[in-house]
């Protein structure tokens, strides 16, 4: 996975780039294929906000999240990363089992 870590108004500190980057290694565990990862993180006076946009084949999946903290707004950001990632994998996955709607309503 490669994220790209990007600062608004806001020095992307060491810290803050080993953070973003644990918060978000579990979004590697729902592919086996590679990522990019774009974080953006901004500062807009007492708002700490944090937007993230995950490149998948065939999508683009956004999500962004702002708190009073950076590292809460991260936080925030990674969960709801996470669900979004979750809810696109169960789009692509087939659910049916095999059964059509001619086979259950013969009777032999």
């Amino acid at each position: 996975m490669r994220i790209e870590i990007t600062g608004h108004q806001v020095d992307v500190t060491p810290a803050l780039n080993d953070y973003v980057n644990n918060k978000l290694e579990r979004i590697a565990r729902h592919f086996d294929h590679h990522l990019d990862l774009r974080v953006i993180l901004t500062v807009d006076k007492l708002e700490q906000r944090a937007e993230a946009t995950v490149g998948v084949p065939g999508k683009s999946l956004f999500a962004d999240a702002s708190s009073p903290d950076m590292y809460a707004a991260i936080d925030m950001l990674a969960d709801k990363l996470d669900r979004i990632v979750i809810k696109h994998k169960e789009k692509l996955t087939d659910h049916h089992r095999g059964t059509s709607a001619a086979n259950l309503g013969s009777i032999d």
